[in-house]
């Protein structure tokens, strides 16, 4: 019997032999595969913005998963058809259409560096050295928005999930029996919804504040709102303000609220998911100035630091209460310890088991430099400006507010003709053209198309062929 054993072991470590390729078959591979990577990056200044979603079935695999695997060859050419193209090109220096980053050349090292040492980067005693490396990058996130050495943060998936963390740790924090009011304006992200419900906190009293003219939180509704809940009897828990909206990329009045939350008593959340890292560069932290005073921001640097989509950070100012609110062990762990390299990320999180995603900010702020971050920022600020006066500067065109950040939301404004049914026409047929990709919004009835200029690649002659594209949609609309 042990030698039937034997045998079965030894063919059951052959048939698993594909998944562990020998130096040879490992060098193949990686040189197929960033060949790939390179062949992707060398055409990203030509492609299209926008391709057509029917050419993810230009290739078939059938059956889709095999029992003996494919030519590594043949796989890779599948993803280029069918995976790298058919949709939007969100690395595109011309893809203006929501808030992408561009997804930085030293990020995808660092990701590809992070998955093959598959480093447990939730415990720093199972690896002090990813631990330190995330805990350094969300203490240097923490410098940048202007918080105190007390603060702490935690590396997420997103912005979604940043805001989430930031919103239980508030509940914790200020609301752990329930029954305080949650205070937002219509330009709240619906994600922010999403985090009250799953934190417990859905059918808190909720307050919506009026905005002024320029779309941001109005000081004065907010202290009607918080100071008429008081006099009931009702206290004011949340104030959620905005370090850029999705809509227009407003930045709410910080000093005034931070000010408003104290004199109330109510904990001050900055979804900063989109702008608040433009606290880094000089103009950015001066439109920013009050995000230093929040209890709590969220950040995306997938946005911001134009890094790959998967990364967030919740930044809370007293640290103790991401840890009140997540840290947890089980018997199991305990033993282990822990090192000097600072805290361990999962008892500041949601998450146990996390992936090293630190690496991907990291390595390129090693690399690059801040000097280069801060340059890129400014330079994008400096181009919305741009924009918004070419545009100012032409008729028929209503470029909309002055942008506060990188967002410009604009519509054309036809001799004859509805105005927000030709705007709608107009995104349509850039859209589909796909030499530019904008977006739209619809604001008090009113449809707007939006730019957001965020892409580190993104320069003056992308901007002007934007524009160029713009004028030559609205003449073949009107021929």
């Amino acid at each position: 019997m042990p030698d039937e054993l034997r045998v079965e072991l030894e063919r059951l470590r052959t048939a698993a032999a594909p998944l562990e390729p020998d130096a040879d078959a490992r060098g193949q591979l990686g040189t197929q595969a960033l060949e790939h990577i390179l062949a992707y990056h060398d055409q990203i200044g030509t492609a299209s913005t926008n391709r057509p979603w029917s050419e993810v079935f230009a290739q078939r695999l059938d059956p889709e998963f095999t029992e003996q695997g494919r030519d590594p060859a043949r796989v890779l050419d599948y993803i280029a058809e069918c995976v790298d193209r058919p949709g939007f090109a969100t690395t595109s220096p011309r893809f203006m259409a929501y808030i992408p980053g561009g997804g930085l050349f030293h990020s995808a090292l660092g990701d590809m560096i992070a998955a093959a040492s598959n480093k447990y980067a939730g415990f720093a005693s199972a690896s002090p050295g990813a631990v330190r490396i995330e805990n350094a990058c969300t203490q240097w996130l923490t410098s940048v928005v202007g918080f105190p050495d007390t603060a702490a943060g935690t590396l997420t998936s997103g912005g979604s999930i940043a805001n989430l963390t930031a919103i239980v740790a508030a509940r914790e924090a200020r609301d752990p029996d329930g029954g305080g009011a949650v205070y937002t304006t219509r330009f709240a992200h619906y994600c922010v919804d999403k985090a009250l419900h799953i934190a417990g906190r859905g059918r808190s009293p909720r307050r919506q504040v009026a905005t002024d003219a320029a779309l941001r939180m109005s000081a004065a509704a907010l202290e009607e709102a918080l100071a008429k809940d008081v006099r009931d009897g009702i206290r004011p828990w949340l104030v959620v303000a905005s370090g850029g909206t999705v809509d227009t990329g407003a930045v709410d009045p910080l000093p005034q609220i931070a000010e408003l939350c104290r004199k109330y008593g109510a904990w001050m959340h900055v979804d900063g998911a989109y702008g608040g890292l433009f606290a880094l560069c000089d103009e950015g932290r001066e439109l920013l100035r009050g995000i230093e005073q929040a209890d709590s921001v969220a950040l995306d640097p997938h946005k911001t630091l134009f890094l790959p989509y998967g990364t967030g950070a919740a930044l809370v100012r007293d640290g103790r209460h991401l840890t009140d609110a997540f840290s947890a062990s089980g018997e199991y762990i305990r033993p282990l310890g822990e090192s000097e390299v600072g805290p361990s990320p999962a008892d500041l999180s949601p998450e146990l088991t996390r992936h090293f995603r630190a690496m991907r900010l990291w390595l390129p702020l090693q690399i690059a430099g801040v000097a280069a971050f801060r340059a890129a920022q400014s330079e994008k600020l400096a181009l919305a400006r741009y924009f918004h006066r070419r545009l100012s500067e032409i008729e028929g065109f209503d470029p909309g507010p002055p942008p506060d950040l990188s967002v410009v939301a604009f519509r054309y404004l036809p001799k004859t003709g509805d105005a927000n049914e030709f705007t709608e026409r107009l995104l349509k047929h850039l859209q589909q053209e796909g030499r530019v990709m904008m977006s739209g919004t619809r604001i008090d009835g009113t449809f707007l198309i939006r730019c957001a200029i965020l892409c580190f690649r993104t320069h003056v002659e992308h901007v002007d062929e934007a524009i160029e594209a713009i004028v030559d949609g609205v003449r073949a609309l009107n021929d």
